[in-house]
């Protein structure tokens, strides 16, 4: 299949892209600069140069391909709710390309938007609201009837690669900055996570045979607790480890407050049965536990 990939020169698609090229697919990936234009080649990418607000390029992409894999999104969390926007903007752009031709699309969600404090199974819908405005789903999810193979992917805290591991690395810098890694309450909050080279199947196994409307949960780890990630941050800076309330949270943790205080533990029975996918690698704390992780 001929795929077309946005975000296909990030830490996340920088994972997908060998692997639907290991699988015979041929791809190409959107790219907004020079050095992710350099990085696809080296992968063995076709290169379409473009953003996700340049709509032309999206439906050029899409109009060209077999299928997509829609995973840029603009990590700004100053502006969560105007890339948002943009985000289902690119979304409906792809999903007007590709109305009535049973191809599939895979759009990128989150686990964290789930029902907090229980375990969170893929027939779980999202949440969206004010401050959680991110509607991939629901932005792709309309076009499941109008001729589209949409799919989302779900995904956790993605680690597998020095210095990138979803928003534990954001609890890293924020512990560097204040000289404390914090917790919230008695920290029994959990995340769950997954290792790259784990997550990048999820999507190709979508894209081959993902059902519409679909929803696949890439969770290696179902649920680390916030207090051990912050105690192996502690440790790896040797810095103090410290509770702190939730009145608290907002000043210590910024934007990342809203996310450092949720209990989101989630499920991925439902993916490994349906793709017949089963997650192999590292956990999240073995794996950044390694000495210069964060270097």
């Amino acid at each position: 299949m001929r795929v077309f990939v946005t975000g296909a020169a990030g830490f996340i698609g920088s994972g997908v892209v060998p692997e639907l090229i290991r699988a015979g697919h041929t791809v190409t990936g959107l790219a907004r600069s020079d050095a992710n234009i350099e990085t696809l080649t080296r992968m063995g990418a076709s290169v379409m140069r473009g953003s996700l607000e340049d709509l032309d390029s999206l439906k050029r992409g899409a109009a060209e391909a077999d299928g997509v894999i829609h995973l840029a999104f603009i990590h700004d969390f100053a502006k969560f709710a105007e890339n948002g926007q943009i985000d289902k903007r690119a979304i409906e752009a792809m999903g007007e390309t590709l109305s009535g031709t049973n191809k599939p699309l895979v759009v990128t969600s989150v686990v964290c938007l789930l029902t907090p404090g229980r375990l969170s199974p893929e027939d779980d819908i999202a949440r969206v609201g004010e401050a959680i405005p991110r509607v991939s789903e629901h932005a792709a999810f309309a076009f499941a009837t109008r001729g589209v193979r949409v799919s989302a992917v779900r995904l956790p805290q993605v680690h597998g690669a020095d210095g990138k591991a979803g928003f534990v690395g954001y609890l890293h810098q924020i512990a560097q900055a204040k000289g404390v890694s914090a917790y919230i309450g008695d920290g029994s909050n959990r995340w769950a996570a997954a290792h790259r080279a784990d997550v990048a199947p999820v999507y190709r196994l979508a894209m081959e045979k993902g059902e519409a409307g679909a929803r696949y949960h890439a969770v290696g780890d179902e649920g680390v607790r916030l207090r051990d990630i912050a105690e192996m941050i502690g440790r790896q800076l040797n810095i103090p480890i410290v509770s702190i309330k939730p009145e608290q949270a907002p000043e210590h943790f910024g934007w990342l407050a809203l996310f450092a205080s949720g209990d989101a533990p989630s499920s991925s029975a439902l993916t490994q049965q349906r793709l017949g996918w089963k997650p192999t690698n590292i956990g999240l704390i073995a794996d950044i536990s390694r000495p210069g992780y964060f270097s």
